[in-house]
């Protein structure tokens, strides 16, 4: 059996995972339908929480709701890489897709890097349309160019790290059928968050898982970056004191954890 150099098996991975990504684009072109969907949700959201609830929440600090609530909903697009990633890898293990993978001679990590990095650049034009939906709505970043991208630079390192967390399950249930039955319960992590209300109304145990869900830390973060209204008042809780850092943190040890637990998922399978 040859070994290869680490130079070389790098270089393996990345060729074999970028065809993969190729695949997964191609597999949207063919089925637009799915990103259709993905693109008109957001603007749907923006219209039932901006003008439908919005009349009736107070902003902390005074300030308009459409731009208090403009970085939660970047929060709920990032969040959604999840549960968009998880289904399609459980689809194609159900349908021995990740089989005929294994049968090939291409490297183990193209296959999740692949599924991941197709996801990030999906996420693109959904955050595009978020953009231009909340500019349409009144929506605007107030600090210009550097923070502006530095909260949509935050976004895409969050949602590159929960996408390994979709492999993962994805990997682990195998079954897409199973899997669409889980989506509805990951809906409640954007919810509970400071993303659509403040969090200081809610019952102390309530407050406490609000506070420290990394979607709260990425809200949180959009908005001092943004300039937009919501900061936390008094003595907020550490991350969201430090929002940035927290996001940083919760991004990096999603990628430790599950990016090794995703490659050996994938490897057990043919076992």
């Amino acid at each position: 059996m040859t070994t290869l150099a680490p130079a070389s098996r790098l270089r393996w991975t990345v060729t074999d995972g970028l065809t993969l990504v190729g695949r997964e684009l191609g597999r949207l072109r063919q089925d637009p339908g799915e990103l259709v969907a993905a693109l008109v949700f957001p603007a749907i959201m923006v219209v039932l929480f901006g003008y439908v609830f919005g009349s009736a929440i107070q902003v902390p600090g005074g300030g308009d709701y459409r731009e208090y609530l403009m970085p939660g909903l970047f929060s709920m697009v990032t969040f959604s890489a999840l549960m968009g990633v998880m289904t399609r890898v459980a689809a194609d293990a159900s349908l021995g897709v990740m089989d005929r993978f294994r049968s090939m001679p291409m490297a183990r990590l193209a296959v999740p890097f692949g599924q991941t990095g197709a996801d990030s650049l999906v996420g693109l034009p959904l955050m595009a349309v978020m953009v231009g939906v909340g500019l349409l709505v009144g929506w605007r970043p107030h600090l210009g160019l550097v923070p502006t991208v530095q909260a949509f630079l935050l976004m895409a390192v969050l949602r590159y790290a929960l996408s390994w967390v979709g492999v993962y399950v994805g990997l682990a249930v195998r079954n897409e059928q199973v899997v669409a039955q889980l989506v509805p319960l990951f809906l409640p992590f954007t919810m509970l968050s400071n993303s659509f209300v403040p969090t200081d109304g809610m019952p102390g145990w309530l407050r406490f898982l609000a506070d420290w869900n990394p979607v709260s830390a990425l809200t949180a973060a959009s908005r001092e970056l943004f300039g937009n209204p919501g900061a936390p008042s008094g003595d907020p809780v550490w991350p969201l004191a430090h929002p940035v850092v927290t996001v940083l943190l919760w991004s990096a040890g999603l990628l430790v954890v599950f990016v090794p637990l995703s490659v050996r998922a994938y490897r057990r399978r043919g076992r």
